[in-house]
């Protein structure tokens, strides 16, 4: 089990530019984690909106799991990895790793869940987002800037990459499970200044995966203190907290959705998933769940026991995805 009780006080990020970085092989996980990956695409051409004077310094390090996972920070550009499968079937991901909006765990909830989901025929997109507290304009809209313009170019460019731009989803990890959630209820926010062609097509995703996703910063048993501080700032208006609420925002036109969590999870409380599971039963979303008994926190996709029911989440994810009516 994964205790990650300092996730949300830490701070890591990445950009194109930065050096690769590697673990030495291990038995968990099989593939040394590095970034950026040999195919990885930029967001923005040129800065990024919000830019301050002088962009944030990369930071990558190994934290975490054994202190084996690679967290990212000082994310000046933002990219998206790009991982294909032997067998592709045309669903596509984009993968958002969590952090506490202070790092991104980008091997343990981006490259891992990459290598388990190739596996089952599905194109995999990590994303590397900006972190809201290194200095950005606007702090609260960066990440969902730069998930919607992912899920933008993914659709713009689905002939390379050899994806159904109707089978595009989104599958996101603690506070990248929240951001998978703004994603899902605020595709068509107006976050940024359109700045090509892209832009004009929708950032829906047609599935959304959160997986011990933060869905609320008000209720459900959650302390705000820490991601509402790196997200919003503090002492935020009711206002903003409304706004950045999945489970607040959620209606009947959300896509289909699919939850998983351990009851166990001492960071984000089961009580997350349950309540977004409510709330998608009232607005009549299409919803699966699986609830854990054990896993703590922070078990991406390889981070379980031997056994344990929860390793049995992507293959459970990947059965729902697959059967999902194409819209």
């Amino acid at each position: 089990m994964l205790d990650r009780r300092l996730v949300l006080a830490g701070a890591i990020g990445a950009t194109l530019g930065m050096p690769t970085v590697a673990l030495a092989q291990s038995a968990e996980p099989a593939v040394a984690p590095s970034w950026p990956p040999a195919e990885v695409f930029p967001l923005w051409p040129g800065k990024a909106p919000g830019s301050p004077a002088t962009l944030p310094v990369p930071a990558p390090s190994f934290d975490g799991y054994q202190g084996k996972e690679l967290w990212l920070r000082g994310v000046a550009v933002p990219t998206v990895g790009v991982f294909r499968p032997e067998r592709p079937d045309g669903r596509a991901v984009l993968s958002i790793p969590g952090g506490g909006y202070g790092f991104v765990s980008v091997s343990n909830e981006g490259i891992d869940v990459a290598r388990v989901l190739n596996a089952r025929g599905i194109t995999v997109f990590v994303l590397a987002y900006r972190l809201p507290g290194e200095g950005w304009a606007k702090r609260e809209d960066v990440p969902l800037q730069d998930a919607q313009r992912a899920m933008r170019l993914i659709r713009a460019n689905a002939t390379r990459y050899g994806i159904d731009p109707a089978r595009l989803g989104t599958i996101g990890f603690s506070a990248g499970g929240h951001l998978a959630g703004m994603l899902a209820v605020g595709h068509a926010d107006p976050v940024y200044t359109p700045v090509d062609h892209a832009d004009r097509l929708s950032a829906r995703p047609d599935f959304a995966g959160l997986v011990y996703a933060v869905t609320s910063f008000q209720t459900a048993g959650f302390n705000p203190a820490d991601p509402v501080n790196d997200l919003i700032g503090p002492k935020p208006s009711a206002a903003m907290l409304d706004r950045y609420d999945p489970a607040h925002r959620l209606d009947s036109s959300a896509p289909p959705l699919f939850l998983a969590h351990a009851m166990d999870d001492g960071v984000v409380p089961i009580a997350q998933s349950l309540l977004m599971l409510d709330r998608a039963r009232v607005e009549r979303v299409p919803v699966e769940a699986h609830l854990f008994q054990h896993g703590g926190h922070g078990f991406g996709a390889l981070h379980l026991a031997a056994g344990s029911p929860g390793l049995e989440w992507p293959e459970l994810f990947s059965r729902w995805s697959a059967a999902l009516p194409r819209l």
